[in-house]
């Protein structure tokens, strides 16, 4: 595969969001931008169009989500190059996030029966009633989505709302607006009808007045959030006031318990896919090794030993395994949490050095409460070890942390491993696996600052519909 060609911005009439690349600094994208004033005649349009998209069959909603997954596929190049000159995504996570947005797009429609169920409800027959419960569509969905995994996001955040029969708004993230834009380009052309979603960009100054906005909309009845636990305290916030019920994956800081009797070479993978896979930068990303003593050491030499061999540089470089973090300005962060570690006793085993946005995959040893990166999400290529005695300690260190998103337990001993995982307090946990996996049809969504609701299968067909009870008296009792 040859190295992609730079993509020239557009030039666009009215209010646009540009984006500076982190790989060297230049403007790569310039796209359309919704000011709030602009909020309600978008919500309009969405309400407008659903009770033709309601009323239509579920196979027939299917059906445009499968073709929208065919169109994704086929445009990946486009959304590859985006991801890299936006965000930094080297080739192997931007071709999985076509991969699987595609994935969630399509396996989302074979969810038609669960959105058409209907149940009885027990007992009512002696009552003289044919009694029943049924989902209904809620109306108009707001979908806010974050930049580290565009289309894996985007594409969760309006496929079971529109499965049920919702119309979607879609606001993407300012620092990936070329890629929400090809996104929204997919699903115009894949025929959704006029209205039913629409993809809507702010810049970074109107942003959270245009969140807000949408979200007082009267027309407006569900919310669905990725992202920091800072902003989704504010869309709970705001949710509650209006009386909307969100649903909130939040911030995260995957713990990975490496116990006693761990098969080393398998701990050692698992740490390198969830702790820089994307530089970091997924909810889900391994953030805190915590280590049994008695092989600790062993881990570490085995751990830095790949560590140093991974490669770091341009992400349109498809040989490239580490491309830059998000903006200089978190690279920065980043130094500052490690700079910390290392002043309070952490040992820094390898990496740790910035240029721009550029920061080394990093691995620090002995990480310890009174550090920050002990407590902080991270957000990026950087491993943080701690040792503990036994598995209780292991438990209760890693419940130690106001998140609760995605763990992982590596154990050669099945029941010691599900004893362990059944006492870490996480949405996810995965058994002698990375602390990172996703799928159309789990439930998957956190604890604690991690949110609260399920995305996924059927789960998600409850978070985006409405309960109803239906009743009329059966032929024996009619007048």
């Amino acid at each position: 595969m040859t190295r992609q060609t730079a993509h020239q911005p557009r030039a666009i009439a009215g209010p646009v969001v540009e984006r500076v690349s982190p790989i060297d600094g230049r403007i790569v994208s310039a796209e359309a931008a919704l000011d709030p004033s602009g909020c309600q005649s978008v919500a309009a349009r969405a309400a407008a169009a659903f009770p033709a998209w309601s009323a239509r069959p579920a196979a027939e909603r299917g059906a445009l989500l499968r073709r929208a997954a065919e169109l994704l596929e086929q445009r990946g190049e486009a959304f590859c190059l985006a991801m890299a000159e936006e965000i930094g995504t080297a080739s192997d996570w931007a071709w999985m996030n076509v991969r699987f947005g595609a994935e969630m797009l399509r396996e989302t429609a074979f969810y038609e029966d669960e959105v058409c169920a209907e149940v009885a409800v027990r007992g009512e027959a002696a009552r003289g009633l044919n009694s029943r419960v049924i989902r209904v569509p809620c109306g108009v969905v707001l979908g806010i989505a974050p930049w580290n995994a565009p289309l894996v996001l985007g594409a969760r955040a309006i496929a079971a709302p529109l499965m049920c029969g919702n119309t979607v708004l879609l606001k993407g993230s300012e620092f990936a607006p070329r890629t929400y834009r090809l996104f929204g380009d997919v699903l115009t052309d894949a025929g959704f009808p006029e209205g039913v979603v629409q993809v809507l960009l702010a810049r970074g100054e109107d942003s959270e007045a245009v969140a807000d906005a949408l979200i007082a909309s009267p027309v407006v009845r569900r919310v669905n959030f990725t992202g920091s636990t800072r902003v989704g305290r504010r869309v709970a916030e705001l949710c509650a006031r209006h009386l909307k019920r969100p649903l909130l994956e939040l911030g995260g800081q995957s713990a990975m318990l490496v116990l006693g009797d761990a098969d080393l070479d398998l701990a050692v993978e698992a740490a390198l896919d969830g702790g820089y896979r994307n530089q970091g930068q997924i909810c889900m990303s391994t953030e805190r090794l915590i280590v049994a003593e008695t092989l600790a050491d062993a881990l570490v030499e085995r751990l830095e030993a790949r560590r140093c061999k991974l490669s770091l540089g341009d992400p349109r470089d498809p040989h490239t395994q580490i491309g830059p973090v998000v903006s200089a300005a978190a690279a920065e962060r980043l130094a500052g949490l490690i700079g910390d570690a290392v002043s309070k006793g952490a040992t820094l085993i390898g990496g740790g050095r910035v240029s721009d946005a550029y920061l080394e995959p990093t691995l620090l040893d002995r990480v310890e409460p009174d550090m920050r990166i002990y407590r902080e999400e991270v957000f990026g290529p950087v491993l943080s070890i701690t040792r503990v005695r036994n598995d209780l300690e292991a438990v209760t260190v890693a419940n130690d942390s106001e998140y609760g998103l995605a763990a992982a337990v590596i154990s050669q001993d099945p029941a010691r491993a599900e004893a362990v995982a059944l006492q870490v307090q996480s949405g996810v946990c995965h058994i002698n696996r990375s602390t990172f996996d996703d799928t159309p049809h789990a439930p998957v969504g956190g604890v604690k600052a991690s949110g609260y609701g399920r995305f996924g299968g059927a789960w998600g067909i409850q978070e985006f519909t409405e309960l109803r009870w239906i009743t009329s008296p059966s032929d024996a009792r009619r007048p």
